[in-house]
Parts: structure tokens; C-alpha cells; sequence
């Protein structure tokens, strides 16, 4: 089987001569910005949901790791539907439902319904993203993935800001209960233009149905190569320690600096600022550094920013520090995300969906590692924590690429 470790990867034979139509992609990133402001709204809001439920923030970051939980645990379930029925079909039904859930999300009359709900948000969202890859996975070689994903990516990290901004700005005058009604409209809407482009010509969704024995065949085949277990350990590590971290971060923003939700949500938005200008300069990044030297500098970058909230008692010095998150979290992830796509060409979607569970699982153990090390220890401890732990990661796994 082939696997992260190929030196030149070849792509299916199903995939179309080594190109993607704009409009599909376009989409595929729309999809992923619905899948992230409704993952990241959560971090603004946080505050706001303990308020009104008469609950510790520790307890209201169920709605962080509830849909994180469910996103991670789902993976196992679309990997093999995107590769029997066509990814991008099962993207475009996934959308609708997530439009649903987060509807249903903004009318939970307690934390324990929320919480349910936004577990039902989880797994209707957990296709989108990792099947997308899988998608640009089947249509692009190896050798021009990264820049493309790093393309498609600019979604999702829209998303980040959108969810972030909005989270806090509208939280303000809206509530959590209005943010949740405005991005189940836009899910809706999504949802309806991807059913419309799913008919066009420009959509080339490959099939490969598989039975239960192959779908054994191929779990059993990603579990004995070592660079899967490799990418999927860290990728992992990754989630648990960056995610476990930053989902507190508006908390500490309300507790030490007393700012409002509008002015967290702004604050926040700087992690996808720093993240957006990497996917801008992608391909001039990957040429000039490559994995080995993305891996390094995004450790760095990550040790920088955690080191600034943990040690600097002013509020200023946030700006930058989320800003430096955002671009050395996605120097260091899209190389794990690129590998990802190459670890089963024969069975991309089980393969991709795999990774993102590893990651999501990760994020949901992080951040209810985090919420108790938070009332125990405070908000610095963990950032310093943190700050050391991840470029530690980053020089491990770089130590182990080619």
C-alpha cells in the first residue's frame, strides 16, 4: 500500500488529467467555511453560555468539545460513504443536515440539550472538510497538492474568522441563540449550491464501492504502515495541545481583561488573519522551505505566540500573538494535511476521514484536559505549557520526514 513515506506519489487513475474546476472547488471551500465558524463560534461564546446556564466555563465547553467529539468519532462512518457514493454527494447531503442541527442548536432550552445538539452539529459537519481533501486528493498529483489545498484551506480559515468575529460581535447584540439562527442560514445556503453544481459536468465524483472485507483490508493496511501512524500520532498531539489551549483563550480574555464579547470575537479573528496570509504566499512558502522547513517554523511560530499570552500582561501583545498562531499552525497542519491525502490513494476518503478524526479526537481530549488545568492553575500555566510542548512536536515529527 502505498503511504505518506512515497517519494513520487501517483495519483488514481480515476483522477482527471491533474486539474480541479474552479467552481467546484470554490464550493468545497464554502463548505469548509460553514464547518468552521460553526466549530469556532463556540470559542467567543463561551462566556456568554456559562452565563446563561448558571455554569462554570469549564462546563459550558461542552459545546466546544461536544461537536469536536462527534466530529472526530464520524469519520470512520463518511470516510467509506465518500468513497461509495461519491465525496462530493456525501459533502453536499452533509451540509443540509449540519444547516438542521445548528438550527436546533440555537433552541436548546439547557446546557445538556445544547450539548447534544451541537454533537448532532459535530457529526453532520465531520464530512466536509476531510472529504474535500480526499476530493482534491483524487484530481491533483502529489507534487501540486499542497498549494491547492492550502487554496482550499482559505475556506476553512474564513470560517475561523468569521466564527470568531461574528461569535463575539454578534453574540453581543444577538446572543449565542442569533448567531446560531444566521449560521444555519448560511449552511442552508451552501447546502443548496452544492446540490446545484453536484449536477453540472464539472464534477467528476469517483465511486469505488467496497465491501466490508476490503473496507477491513484497507483499516488493517493503514495500521501497519508506519509514516500513517507517524501522521496520525501527531496530527493527534497537534489537536490536543494547540485546540486544548486556544478554546479557552476568549475565556481568558473576559476573566483577565474584561473585554466584551465583541471585542474577544475581534481579537480572535487575528488567528485567521495570520492563517490567511500563509495560504496567499502557499506556493512561494512550499518552494522556498519545504516540509521539513514548514514543520520548523511553525513550531516556532506556535512557541512564539503561546509564549506572548503567557508571559506579556498586556493586551496589545494578543494581537500579534494570535495572529503568529494562526500562520504557524497552518505552516505545520497543511503538511500533515498533504501527506494525509497520499496515505491510501486506492482508498482516499477512509484515509482522509481517518486523519481528521486523529485530529478532532484530539482537540475534544484537549480542551477537557484543559477546562480542569484552567480552575486549578490558571490560564498562563497552560499557554507556557503549551508554548514548549508544541515546537517540541514539530521538531520530533520533522525529524522523521525524508
Amino acid at each position: 500500500m502505498p503511504d505518506a513515506s512515497s517519494a513520487t506519489p501517483a495519483v488514481p487513475a480515476a483522477a482527471p488529467a491533474g486539474t480541479i474546476a474552479a467552481r467546484p472547488l470554490l464550493l468545497l471551500a464554502a463548505a469548509g467555511f460553514a464547518s468552521a465558524t460553526t466549530l469556532r463560534v463556540a470559542d467567543p461564546l463561551l462566556p456568554q453560555v456559562a452565563e446563561e446556564f448558571g455554569a462554570s466555563v469549564a462546563d459550558a465547553s461542552v459545546v466546544a468539545t461536544a461537536y469536536t467529539l462527534a466530529y472526530g468519532l464520524c469519520q470512520i462512518v463518511y470516510g467509506p460513504l465518500g468513497d461509495r457514493w461519491g465525496k462530493y454527494a456525501t459533502i453536499t447531503v452533509a451540509t443540509l443536515l449540519g444547516a438542521f442541527a445548528t438550527l436546533a442548536a440555537a433552541l436548546a432550552g439547557d446546557l445538556a440539550t445544547l450539548g447534544l445538539l451541537r454533537l448532532a452539529g459535530g457529526a453532520a459537519a465531520a464530512a466536509l472538510i476531510p472529504l474535500a481533501m480526499a476530493y482534491i486528493g483524487d484530481h491533483v498529483p502529489y507534487e501540486s497538492r499542497q498549494p491547492v489545498l492550502a487554496r482550499f484551506i482559505s475556506g476553512q480559515i474564513l470560517g475561523i474568522i468569521a466564527g470568531q468575529a461574528l461569535g463575539g460581535i454578534l453574540g453581543e447584540f444577538l446572543g449565542w441563540r442569533g448567531v446560531f439562527v444566521l449560521f444555519a442560514a448560511v449552511y442552508l445556503v451552501i447546502a443548496a449550491l452544492l446540490f446545484v453544481e453536484l449536477r453540472s459536468p464539472r464534477v467528476s465524483d469517483t465511486r469505488r464501492p467496497t465491501g466490508l472485507t476490503a473496507l477491513v483490508s484497507a483499516y488493517r493496511g493503514l495500521a501497519r504502515s508506519a509514516a500513517v501512524r507517524l501522521v496520525l500520532a501527531v496530527v493527534f498531539i497537534e489537536g490536543m495541545l494547540f485546540f486544548g489551549a486556544f478554546t479557552y483563550l476568549g475565556a481568558f480574555l473576559r476573566q483577565d481583561y474584561g473585554f466584551d464579547y465583541a471585542t474577544i470575537g475581534l481579537l480572535l479573528t487575528a488567528f485567521g488573519l495570520g492563517a490567511l496570509a500563509y495560504t496567499l504566499t502557499a506556493a512561494r512558502v512550499v518552494a522556498r522551505l519545504g516540509q521539513r522547513g514548514m514543520v520548523l517554523a511553525g513550531g516556532l511560530l506556535l512557541a512564539a505566540g503561546y509564549g506572548l499570552f503567557a508571559l506579556v500582561p498586556v493586551w496589545w501583545a494578543l494581537i500579534p500573538g494570535v495572529a503568529v498562531c494562526g500562520a504557524g499552525f497552518y505552516l505545520f497542519h497543511n503538511t500533515l494535511q498533504t501527506r494525509a491525502t497520499q496515505m491510501a490513494p486506492q482508498a482516499r476518503g477512509i484515509a482522509v476521514t481517518l486523519f481528521a478524526s486523529a485530529l478532532f479526537l484530539g482537540q475534544a481530549t484537549g480542551v477537557a484536559l484543559a477546562g480542569p488545568a484552567v480552575e486549578a492553575v490558571g490560564f498562563p500555566p497552560l499557554f507556557a505549557a503549551v508554548a514548549l510542548l508544541l515546537p517540541a512536536l514539530a521538531l520530533w515529527f520533522r525529524s522523521r520526514l525524508p
